[in-house]
């Protein structure tokens, strides 16, 4: 007799995660009202997250062991392919779920008929400081769906004031299959808002639950906390690619050309940054007035040094503007390293 499957799987994909891997399968096979199976593709770690995958056999834990570090795409298309749950959920190796988080998405979905269900999130930050509800409630109660204008107008770099990429979908894995969805191998960032924007673009329904789910926990030196010039480029191809293989409505087309020009703005942004740094105020004033839209971010505060840097600049362009701080708000929990 053929088990049945499993309501959902993890899926975590993990580079050198032993100090938070078991925290993210422990808080996975805690899942109470569903049955659950968790995998880990191991993305060729030097430390000892293989060992701590390995010590969860016989508990529904399965281990990929990927032959070549491939970056974290490579390693979520793997589990996918290898994913047995009726849902799928993408899990961040030093994350964790609450334990009634898949049963109240499942059954939201479910209730909606859609394929897709996101819930709030719970800022948890390396240092010790109180914990932070990334979304207020009555924001997520308003809006019952999410649609695809919505989630790419939404992330707008430095623009928008509900940054939904940072939301954990669940995904109804026969629409994934029958639509043929994979990560983009080519990204190391930006990835997670592609696969969610693809999935929309393609008639996949998100019903938004507002309570928490899901806890983000924020560490130094991840990329979604730099932005790095290159991972702005990386982003503007990605988005290339995906409008070269997605058909937008006016409504989302507009979104995506709000989005484009700030991706643009940002990077000019990240361009005069970089030659504050330098003290190179002709450059920078070479870049202000070749994307005048880099100077809109002038009027957030950021690091004193680079205030105390962009000084010749204010003088001659007579500004009385600050940088921004770009990790000064959960939703933008960025800083700026071009």
């Amino acid at each position: 007799m053929t088990p049945s499957a499993p309501d959902v799987t993890f899926i975590i994909a993990a580079y050198n995660a032993a100090d938070t891997l078991a925290r993210a399968i422990d808080s996975a096979l805690a899942q109470t009202g569903v049955s659950v199976e968790v995998i880990v593709a191991d993305d060729c770690s030097t430390d000892e997250t293989r060992a701590v995958a390995e010590s969860y056999a016989g508990s529904n834990v399965r281990l990929l062991a990927l032959p070549r570090n491939g970056g974290p795409s490579v390693a979520r298309n793997a589990a996918i392919a290898e994913a047995k749950g009726r849902w799928l959920a993408v899990l961040d190796s030093d994350d964790a779920v609450t334990p009634e988080r898949m049963a109240r998405l499942i059954a939201r979905a479910e209730k909606a008929g859609t394929q897709i269900a996101v819930d709030n999130l719970r800022v948890i930050r390396a240092d010790g400081t109180p914990a932070e509800t990334m979304f207020a409630e009555r924001t997520l109660q308003e809006t019952p769906e999410l649609t695809l204008s919505a989630f790419i107008r939404s992330n707008a770099l430095f623009e928008a004031t509900h940054n939904f990429g940072y939301l954990k979908p669940v995904f109804l894995r026969s629409f994934i299959e029958s639509h043929g969805l994979e990560f983009d191998e080519a990204l190391r960032i930006g990835e997670d808002y592609l696969f969610l924007a693809a999935a929309l673009a393609l008639g996949g329904r998100c019903v938004i639950e507002p309570a928490v789910g899901y806890d983000y926990h924020i560490r130094e030196g991840s990329i979604s906390r730099v932005l790095a010039l290159h991972h702005i480029d990386d982003m503007i191809e990605g988005d290339k690619n995906f409008l070269e293989h997605h058909r937008l409505d006016a409504e989302a087309a507009a979104a995506q050309t709000f989005r484009t020009r700030s991706l643009h703005k940002g990077r000019a942004f990240l361009v005069l940054v970089q030659n504050i740094k330098d003290r190179s105020v002709f450059s920078a004033i070479r870049t202000a007035w070749n994307d005048p839209g880099a100077l809109a971010h002038l009027r957030m505060p950021v690091v004193a040094r680079l205030n105390r840097a962009m000084m010749p600049l204010r003088k001659l362009t007579g500004a009385d503007t600050d940088l921004p701080a770009i990790d000064g708000t959960t939703r933008s929990s960025q800083r700026i390293e071009p």
